[in-house]
């Protein structure tokens, strides 16, 4: 296993190698306008995913990856010459989904502040099923209530509670 900066480094070397390649273009008339967005290497350096993105119509991107496919040896050679590895990695293309998936969170956030306006239109007119305040509140008794309820005497302290119950004993019969 190869230390993950060094594959990082390849990944963006390769990167950087594939884009000029296409760059200064290649003879396909096939090939749209591409642009390479990611490279991951394997962690052995053996293999190489290159990720684009095509601007175009869905016909214009299978032209471009047919035209990728078919020109992947020529990359492979280039990317050969201008790396110092001892073996040249095998390069696959990958259409990248970032305009598809873009475009779907775009939709999901519309949808989301829809929901929201129809969401604070309902709660301009709702009223409660209860009470407004459904909350117990503690009782309030009015000055003279407390007064007469205050039967013990202010010398009398009643013992604090335990938190045991004890049950009385009965002395023992036989």
């Amino acid at each position: 296993m190869v230390d993950p900066a060094r594959a990082m480094k390849m990944a963006d070397r390769i990167k950087v190698i594939v884009a000029k390649r296409l760059e200064r273009g290649i003879r396909d008339p096939r090939l749209g306008f591409v642009t390479i967005t990611d490279v991951k290497v394997t962690g052995d350096l053996q293999h190489a995913s290159v990720f684009y993105t095509v601007y175009g119509s869905e016909d214009e991107r299978k032209d471009s990856a047919a035209a990728l496919k078919a020109a992947t040896g020529m990359f492979r050679s280039e990317v050969g010459k201008n790396i110092t590895a001892r073996l040249t990695p095998s390069i696959e293309f990958i259409a990248d989904a970032i305009p598809e998936n873009a475009a779907l969170i775009d939709d999901l956030l519309r949808e989301a502040r829809e929901r929201d306006t129809q969401v604070g239109e309902m709660a301009k007119t709702a009223v409660y099923a209860g009470d407004e305040d459904p909350y117990v509140k503690p009782r309030e008794y009015a000055a003279d209530d407390a007064e007469d309820d205050d039967d013990t005497d202010e010398d009398e302290v009643a013992p604090a509670p335990t938190g045991r119950h004890v049950a009385p004993t009965e002395p023992d019969t036989l």
